[in-house]
């Protein structure tokens, strides 16, 4: 079994599965995890396997799997190592016993990638192993040759999709459906099925009963792929099992094209589309029998008045279309269509899918496949999905709107025809709006009391999509705050110690999202006066801001930390925008001159979060003061600059957790 070290990181391993033996004493902050059960591929191996509870301090062997990168990572403690949250990454492992799994041939020696150029090695054979496998299932792939790209542990960086073989499109038999009120069931397990009135699906001997029993068996559609299925010898199909190694392909790209996918036509030509509203938009389109057809050709006709309305095009919003019913599905990813001609044609030829209203399987489908690079993500634009649902969904969505929240997906309900008081005792999950929604404010919900009125809330609902300001589930810790840092030029440091302190506070700037509409860093230097380095609006990239840090020149003089906090909460706080977070991170190595506890108590009032951090002779009294409270999670001390790296991860995971534990209301 090949050893490895404790700084492993999964990314910078070639091998899509394999057994190693982490040493003793990886349990160390330095050792950075992010995720958690399913974690980011720049992420320590051996930390990863002692958060999982895999192995301890001690060491021991480990199966990591390569899988495939994620819209989000959920930090927490575990086993004694804090792990971090990720908005995103493209690659991901878990970990799992050493013990090697049947029909797999495990490497004696690992591949490691170059830190300067592209690896290409061959993925390992599996003996008798399924080459059908899902994303979810990934194996070692089996035999064609895999392209991967180097990592390096920052999280702007990107790695190649692991590749795993995808199903082919299958063709259901066909099955006439029935043509009376029990097609348009929702077949709800144990509970009254819901029928609307019948005037539009047939004859019935009822059209005024709204809860009335109907059997469930006997309701089949015939699938709409085996329309488009192709001989397994046509060019096309052997285009699509060459298409399933292109990198980062979707699964949803290939077996599970649409037919619009694998027939194209000629499209209008690409529109700029709305600039003011640029947002990744995905609808998930309710296709279950409860609604019925008219009611679907109802729900079509509104996201064709919502596409027209937002302005689809390249600059603009982009949107897609996921349908449900006991299963999700794309209709068409972000990219397919880029003007709104061609967006609204597509959607007049979706066919209903039929079956249960499984909103929360939905969700996590489009958490985990839908806001992808492959699928035309944009990175930069906000990625908001749009819920319909016919009065109720038939599973829970709480864990998986959970999910996709901190994945920063922004989540909005449109609730038709909700159930009426005699109907609530079928609802699965009461108040499932309010436990889905990114804010509780009604702001991400609206109730429309008939798919007839549905038209009226066209206007309102783009104008919340397009209202970026607001799209509050888009903001991670690492993209929405004001981060200022006030730093100790005093004489006491010296010139070696104070490149130290650059280096430290460079190490942090670069685990943030920079940009105008993410984070941004500003600085100020202080002795017995202060001066400005540098504003929030005056480097927008991180490249940028890194080299400014890097320039700022030693001072040398007193040490006025009191005066240097007013100065900084009036030259930077008082600028900052206001749907960020304001954080001071200020680090010195003595006790202030001058009174600090009124300067902090005012800039706190003032919403600004402070953390502490205190080198040598600094006075602890006053780093608590300075602190937000608790103390103990904004102050910290050390007793060198050299040993000022330690703080890195703690900070960054305090900045994180206190986010991610915001209310949501």
């Amino acid at each position: 079994v090949p050893q490895i070290d404790c700084d492993a990181k999964a990314g910078k391993i070639i091998n899509p599965e394999f057994i190693a033996k982490c040493p003793p004493g990886c349990q160390d902050v330095k050792y950075r995890v992010y995720g958690t059960d399913i974690y980011a591929s720049f992420s320590s191996v051996c930390g990863a396997a002692i958060h999982s509870g895999i192995i301890d301090n001690t060491g021991g062997k480990i199966l990591v799997q390569k899988v495939a990168g994620h819209a989000g990572y959920r930090g927490s403690f575990s086993n004694g190592v804090r792990s971090l949250s990720l908005p995103r990454w493209r690659e991901s492992f878990l970990v799992s016993e050493g013990k090697p799994r049947k029909g797999v041939t495990y490497p004696s020696t690992l591949e490691y990638s170059s830190s300067k150029s592209t690896a290409v090695k061959p993925g390992k054979s599996c003996e008798g192993g399924d080459t059908g496998r899902k994303v979810d299932q990934t194996s070692p792939v089996p035999t064609p040759t895999i392209q991967l790209a180097t990592t390096t542990p920052t999280p702007t960086s990107t790695t190649t999709d692991p590749f795993t073989t995808t199903p082919k499109p299958t063709t259901t038999p066909t099955t006439t459906r029935t043509t009376t009120a029990a097609a348009a069931v929702k077949s709800r397990p144990g509970l009254q099925h819901r029928v609307r009135d019948t005037a539009f699906r047939g004859p019935s001997t009822s059209t005024n009963n709204r809860n009335i029993l109907r059997p469930s068996t006997g309701i089949q559609r015939q699938e709409p792929v085996a329309a488009f299925r192709r001989p397994a010898g046509s060019p096309a199909h052997l285009a699509m099992e060459t298409d399933l190694w292109k990198p980062g392909l979707s699964l949803f790209d290939t077996g599970f094209a649409s037919k619009e996918d694998l027939n194209p036509k000629p499209l209008e030509a690409t529109s700029q589309g709305n600039p003011s509203c640029k947002v990744d938009l995905s609808f998930l389109m309710d296709g279950s029998w409860s609604i019925g057809k008219r009611r679907f050709q109802l729900q079509k006709q509104f996201l064709s008045n919502v596409a027209q309305a937002l302005g689809i095009g390249s600059a603009g919003p982009l949107m897609g279309i996921v349908q449900y019913g006991d299963d999700p599905s794309t209709e068409f990813n972000l990219k397919t269509y880029a003007n709104p001609k061609d967006l609204r044609n597509a959607i007049e030829k979706i066919p209903q899918k039929g079956g249960l209203s499984n909103v929360g399987k939905a969700l996590s489908f489009v958490n985990k496949n839908f806001f992808s690079d492959a699928n035309g993500n944009r990175g930069g634009a906000p990625n908001v999905v749009v819920v319909m649902v016919d009065g109720w969904p038939t599973d829970r969505v709480e864990e998986a709107s959970r999910l996709a929240r901190e994945s920063g997906i922004n989540i909005f309900f449109v609730t038709i025809e909700a159930a009426a008081e005699n109907e609530k005792q079928n609802v699965i999950e009461p108040n499932f709006v309010d436990k889905a929604v990114c804010r509780t404010n009604g702001f991400y919900s609206i109730s429309v009391p008939s798919w007839f009125g549905l038209h009226k809330i066209v206007q309102p609902l783009v104008k919340r999509v397009c209202d970026t300001d607001r799209l509050v589930c888009s903001k991670t810790c690492l993209n929405s705050a004001d981060i200022g840092f006030v730093i100790d030029g005093s004489s006491s440091v010296g010139t070696g110690n104070f490149r130290t302190v650059l280096q430290f506070v460079a190490n942090i700037s670069k685990e943030f999202e920079i940009s105008d509409t993410d984070t941004r860093i500003g600085a100020v230097q202080y002795t017995y006066e202060q001066r400005l380095e540098f504003s929030f609006d005056k480097y927008s990239t991180k490249q940028d801001v890194l080299s400014a840090i890097k320039r700022i020149s030693y001072w040398s003089g007193g040490t006025s930390t009191g005066a240097a906090i007013s100065y900084t909460s009036e030259q930077l706080f008082t600028k900052s925008k206001p749907n960020k977070r304001k954080i001071m991170i200020l680090i010195t190595d003595g006790r202030s001159y001058d009174d600090v506890r009124v300067p902090a108590m005012t800039a706190h009032q003032n919403g600004v979060i402070a953390y502490s951090i205190g080198v040598a002779w600094a006075a602890q009294d006053e780093l608590e003061a300075i602190a937000t409270d608790p103390d103990k999670e904004h102050s910290f001390f050390v007793d060198e600059f050299d040993n000022l790296y330690q703080f890195v991860n703690p900070l960054i995971q305090n900045i994180c957790t206190e986010f991610n534990s915001q209310p949501r209301n």
